[in-house]
């Protein structure tokens, strides 16, 4: 305080700024600013290591998932996937069994699929057997002892569909009662290793070979439509047979272009990011007052339709004739709807002018820090190539824990179920053995329930919690992956530091630094890292159950637990949201300080809310721009798809000949270009933040002189940092 300066005249007044004055330690809101250390010249160097304890129980979670997953492989059997399982439990088509050449699974009745048990148990009532081919004509099994009686050769063919112990002799009650053969074949074939019938639409009516209607063997005649219904109970996928093998006969054909199109967005990619420091204002500016001159003529366009609904009375809207309307566009038809709309719109103009105008210095920030971040991506062009790596992590993760899934899955010895026709036995899913099934009470109290291969289990202790085992695998693999963002984020933000902090660029950026950051990361900062994934996996686990529970309880659900699980969702997203950008800032932190994750996250988050009208604006324009260029890489790569798979330009691209269906490696094309860009533009939005929380700092260590000069280059010096006016008594 100067000596011009006035004191309080009040006593009270004068009590209480004495005591202010008395206390310089006392401590804002957010935390002291950071100030001036002549030693600090970037990113610290004497490391030490972090958060031990939480690096110690990532490192045994770990050892503990690949323990899960050699004890799944020892216990487990994949065949059990790969091959269809009879009614017994036995592979069809496994080599060295019985049924090595018997590839095909063929259901008795193909009608009791229709049952609602299907859709619970995930498993047809009914005996199923392996073949070595489905039937190819109609025949009833009591046609067959006819024919059988005059040529044998009928019974040979009928025997393929039934069990090794069915005799020709048998009556037809004997056969339902013990369940060796099917009462009725009829043309079928194979499709995902089972036996469909053989539909044909001829003229649009549905017919199985070619009949539309046919007897099922028990007297009653039943239509193709049945037929079907009870073929999707099985497989909803049937109808997709033709489409799914057209897609895969594309995709074999555009393969090589799929491939070299994500090469090209990689590419334009890299490019995009390089140019932003020419080209970031002015595609910022001219998509905004683009924006802005869409809702001006929508606004424009409103006012038109009010106008013009004005002069007809009967198109406003009553208090009779509200909510009535199940058709959406009869609103459309009131003046009413266009006068709240042209306000809406108003207010959206009005709202985007006002922050153009207000926030114009700090959008302006925005921008240089776009320019700078292009600008350190040229000067560690490296930085570009991490995400390939972080791509090939968590692929593997992500094959991990599948293969861990799939065997735990497979695990232990087959467990047959009571079902029933009509899913209404009271033995319902109780477990069966199916060497002495016809021999129990059963039977009686539910005729035609059968003893059918379940899934696969145990009474185990480790068969017991393989549910648990299933959570494990789940959450680590969410810890992992998010572990994998993390080191991702540290890394780069490490080498964007070291950028930052050189006071001549590029001559003072130190070598490697990316290959230098990733090292300090592993070495010194695992714990901290496994700390900020692990708050983050245990958040994504909670919305995991969360939704399960949901999917398991849909049916008992009311209004006010739909409502309590849409606002958990919410809670839990906007959760996730918050951790993930506090992380990130975080990790930033850590990669330049070096200290343990909780103090990280304190000082980020007090450094952002000493700024944070800058973070609000910094985060919105470097969001929108890259937004931009993921659109326009994904959007000009489509172009060139559009053309080469619709044979528009052939001489030109000599592109493939002819598709089934352009627009599926058209779709393949366009996603995967979009999450190629996004993959690069993540590192372009680490750079910025990572110069961003520099620059807060820089302009809290140093105030420009000679004795403290910035470390930003001298154009954001000119842009960025207002002098201080000198006080008169300095200059006098």
């Amino acid at each position: 305080m100067t000596d011009e300066e006035e004191s309080p005249e009040n006593p009270s007044e004068k009590m209480v700024f004495e005591k202010r004055a008395a206390s310089p330690s006392r401590k804002p809101e957010f935390g002291d600013p950071r100030m001036y250390d002549p030693d600090f010249k970037g990113p610290v160097v004497n490391r030490s290591c972090t958060d031990v304890v939480c690096c110690m129980i990532f490192i045994v979670f770990i050892m503990g998932y690949i323990l899960l997953g050699l004890v799944a492989w020892a216990n487990g059997d994949a065949r059990r996937v790969t091959y269809p399982t009879d009614s017994q439990g036995h592979f069809c088509g496994q080599k060295g069994t019985p049924n090595e050449n018997k590839t095909v699974l063929f259901y008795f009745n193909l009608l009791r699929c229709a049952s609602p048990s299907v859709m619970i148990n995930l498993q047809c009532p009914t005996t199923q057997i392996c073949v070595s081919k489905c039937p190819e004509k109609f025949l009833t099994y009591m046609e067959m002892q006819i024919l059988y009686k005059k040529d044998s050769s009928y019974w040979e063919y009928y025997r393929q569909f039934c069990k090794s112990t069915a005799k020709p002799a048998k009556s037809l009650p004997e056969v339902l009662v013990d369940d060796d053969c099917p009462t009725a074949v009829f043309p079928s074939k194979p499709f995902l290793q089972r036996c469909f019938p053989d539909f044909i639409n001829r003229n649009g009516t549905l017919t199985v070979g070619d009949r539309v209607l046919f007897e099922d063997g028990s007297g009653r005649m039943r239509t193709a439509l049945e037929l079907r219904e009870a073929a999707n109970g099985i497989n909803k996928i049937l109808d997709a047979r033709e489409i799914a093998l057209k897609v895969f006969e594309d995709y074999a054909t555009t393969w090589y272009w799929i491939i070299v199109g994500l090469t090209i967005a990689m590419i334009l990619s890299w490019t995009f990011l390089i140019l932003l420091r020419f080209i970031a204002g002015c595609l910022f500016w001219f998509f905004t007052l683009g924006m802005l001159e869409v809702v001006g003529y929508g606004i424009v366009y409103c006012f038109q339709q009010y106008t013009k609904l004005q002069q007809h009375p009967e198109s406003s809207l009553t208090i009779y004739n509200i909510g009535i309307q199940n058709n959406i566009s009869m609103y459309f038809q009131w003046k009413q709807t266009w006068f709240i709309l042209m306000i809406i719109l108003c207010v959206l103009e009005l709202t985007i002018i006002l922050l153009l105008i207000f926030l114009r210095k700090r959008i302006h920030l925005a921008i240089v820090l776009l320019k700078e971040g292009s600008k350190a991506i040229g000067y560690i062009p490296s930085t570009l190539v991490y995400p390939v790596l972080t791509f090939i992590l968590l692929s593997v993760c992500f094959s991990y824990w599948i293969v861990t899934a799939l065997f735990l899955a497979t695990s232990g010895v087959p467990v047959y179920k009571v079902s029933a026709p009509e899913g209404q036995c009271i033995h319902e899913n109780e477990t069966c053995d199916p060497r002495i099934f016809n021999m129990t009470d059963v039977p009686k109290a539910c005729p035609g329930a059968l003893c059918n291969f379940a899934f696969y289990g145990g009474k185990s202790l480790y068969h017991q919690y393989i549910s648990t085992l299933h959570l494990y695998n789940l959450f680590v693999f969410l810890w992992l992956i998010n572990f994998v963002v993390a080191l991702g984020q540290c890394t780069l933000a490490g080498a964007f530091a070291s950028y930052y902090w050189a006071m001549k660029k590029p001559d003072d950026i130190p070598a490697l630094p990316l290959f230098t950051a990733f090292g300090q990361a592993v070495r010194y900062h695992t714990g901290s890292l496994a700390f900020g994934s692990l708050i983050l996996a245990l958040i994504q686990m909670f919305k995991v159950i969360l939704e399960y529970l949901d999917r398991r309880l849909k049916n008992a659900q009311n209004n006010i637990s739909k409502f309590l699980k849409c606002c958990l969702g919410c809670c839990f997203w906007c959760l996730e949201k918050m951790v993930k950008f506090l992380n990130k800032n975080a990790y930033i932190m850590i990669a330049i300080y070096g200290k343990n994750f909780c103090r990280s996250a304190r000082d980020a988050f007090n450094l952002l809310m000493r700024n944070i009208l800058k973070v609000a604006v910094t985060d919105e324009v470097t969001n929108f721009v890259l937004l931009l260029g993921k659109i326009l890489v994904s959007g000009f790569i489509g172009i060139l798809a559009f053309l080469l798979f619709t044979e528009k330009m052939p001489v030109i691209f000599g592109g493939p000949i002819s598709l089934n269906y352009y627009w599926v490696p058209l779709l393949t094309v366009i996603f995967g270009s979009y999450l190629v860009a996004h993959g690069c533009f993540s590192v372009y939005a680490t750079c910025v933040e990572t110069i961003f929380l520099c620059f807060c700092e820089d302009l809290e260590r140093n105030d420009g002189s000679a004795e403290k000069p910035y470390f930003i280059t001298p154009s954001l010096h000119e842009i960025l940092v207002k002098k201080q006016p000198v006080p008169q008594k300095e200059k006098e």
